[in-house]
C-alpha cells in the first residue's frame, strides 16, 4: 500500500518554498525536504502568491492509501520578513488552522495547534534558506488552511478543545496506511514466532508505551512481547487460535478503558468513549455531580484520572473499570485464561483483574 505524507510535511515544505521565494526573488514550482523518517518529499508548489512583501504557497496533502480526512486539502504557508536582527522564525497558525483552549495536549492553551515535531521540521527547512541566502533579520511563517475549519468538524480537534480548524500533526513526517489486514497478519506472526519458541503466555500490549511500562516496572523483555496497536479483539483471538493458554494484556488506560465497554478495537474511527466509560465506573464508586460533568469534560484520560484522585474515589472507580474489563475480555478469549493490567504515564499501575501483576513478574524471570 502507498504511503502519504503527514500535514506536518505539507506545512514544512510550503513554508520552505515560501521563504525561498521571500528571500530568493523568484518563483519555487517544487521543493525537496527531508521527513524525521528519512524519506524524501518532493511536492509541487501550488497557489504562489505575492502581496503586501508576503509571499504565500501551497502544498497539497497525499495520505497515500490511508482513508485521512485531510487527504486532497490544500495547506498553506505565507512567509514576511521581521526586521529584528535576531534570526529567529516565527511559527503561528492562521484561518482553518485550530486554537488550542484546553491543557492536555502538545501544544500549551492559546498555541496554533502545529505540534512540536512539524514546529521543528517548519524551522529547519526555513533556516535552511536562511542561511543559504546570508540573512540575518527573523521570518515569520504563518500556516494557513482554508478548507480546515470544515474539515475539522470530521475530526477530533472539537471534543479535544482545539477550535477553529485542523491540527497540523506527525512525528515521522510519513502517513502509514491503515491495513486492517497488514496489520492483523502481522500480530499473528509474532504470536506464532512466541509460541514456537516455547511461550505459554501471550503478552500483548497495544503500543510502544505499554511496553516501555513493562520493562521499566517489571524489566520484562521487550523481545518477548507482541504489540497489537488498536486490534484487542483480534490479537485475543489469534492467541487463542494458536494455542496459547494465557494472554496478558497491559495497555495504557487511554485504550483500555474503552474495552470496559467491550470495545475491542479501540481507534478513535471505530469508537471513543472513554469519559463516558469512565464516568460510569465512578458513578458507581459514588461521584458526585462536579466531578463526573469535569470527567466528560476532559480532555484525556489522566487528567479524568487526576479528578478521580481529587475526589477520593480512583482505587475504587478503578475497580469497576478491571471489573467490567475482566468480564469482556474472558468473554471474547473463551476457554484461554486471560488478564489484564491498566497503567497511567503520571500514576503508574492503575488496576488489574486477579493475578494480573503474579503473571507478569512470573514471565519476566
Amino acid at each position: 500500500m502507498r504511503t502519504g505524507f503527514t500535514t506536518g510535511s505539507c506545512a514544512a515544505a510550503a513554508a520552505k518554498a515560501a521563504a525561498e521565494m521571500l528571500l530568493g526573488g523568484s518563483r519555487t514550482l517544487e521543493v525537496k525536504i527531508v521527513t524525521p523518517a528519512g524519506a524524501v518529499y518532493c511536492p509541487e508548489i501550488e497557489e504562489i502568491r505575492e502581496e503586501n512583501g508576503c509571499i504565500s504557497c501551497a502544498v497539497r496533502k497525499d495520505a497515500g492509501d490511508d482513508p485521512d480526512v485531510t487527504d486532497g486539502m490544500l495547506l498553506f504557508a505565507e512567509a514576511s520578513v521581521t526586521k529584528d536582527g535576531r534570526g529567529c522564525v516565527y511559527i503561528d497558525g492562521g484561518r482553518g488552522i485550530g486554537r488550542v483552549t484546553r491543557p492536555g495536549l502538545d501544544q500549551p492553551v492559546g498555541n496554533a495547534a502545529i505540534n512540536s515535531m512539524p514546529r521543528t521540521m517548519i524551522e529547519a527547512e526555513v533556516r535552511s534558506v536562511m542561511e543559504a541566502h546570508g540573512f540575518h533579520d527573523s521570518i515569520r511563517i504563518t500556516i494557513f488552511a482554508p478548507e480546515g475549519e470544515e474539515i475539522a468538524q470530521r475530526t477530533f480537534n472539537p471534543r479535544l478543545g482545539i477550535t477553529g480548524g485542523i491540527s497540523v500533526i506527525g512525528t515521522t513526517g510519513i502517513v502509514e496506511p491503515m491495513s486492517t489486514k497488514a496489520i492483523v497478519d502481522t500480530i499473528r506472526v509474532e504470536l506464532r514466532q512466541q509460541k514456537e519458541m516455547g511461550e505459554t503466555v501471550a503478552v500483548v500490549s497495544p503500543g510502544n508505551y505499554g511496553l516501555e511500562f513493562m520493562k521499566t516496572a517489571y524489566h520484562y523483555d521487550l523481545d518477548r512481547a507482541v504489540k497489537c496497536a488498536n486490534y484487542i479483539g483480534d490479537a485475543i483471538d489469534l492467541a487463542a487460535e494458536l494455542g496459547f493458554e494465557r494472554m496478558l494484556l497491559v495497555g495504557h488506560i487511554g485504550k483500555l478503558i474503552k474495552v470496559s465497554g467491550g470495545i475491542m478495537n479501540t481507534h478513535s474511527r471505530e469508537a471513543d468513549s472513554r469519559m463516558e466509560l469512565m464516568a460510569a465506573a465512578a458513578i458507581r464508586a459514588g461521584a458526585d455531580r462536579e466531578t463526573l460533568l469535569g470527567i466528560l469534560d476532559a480532555v484525556s484520560t489522566e487528567e479524568a484520572y487526576a479528578l478521580l484522585v481529587e475526589a477520593g474515589i480512583a482505587e475504587k472507580t478503578m475497580q469497576h473499570v478491571m471489573e467490567r474489563i475482566g468480564f469482556y475480555l474472558k468473554k471474547r478469549a473463551g476457554r484461554m485464561e486471560i488478564r489484564c493490567m491498566v497503567y497511567a504515564n503520571r500514576y503508574g499501575l492503575l488496576g488489574q483483574t486477579e493475578g494480573a501483576e503474579d503473571w507478569i513478574r512470573e514471565v519476566a524471570k
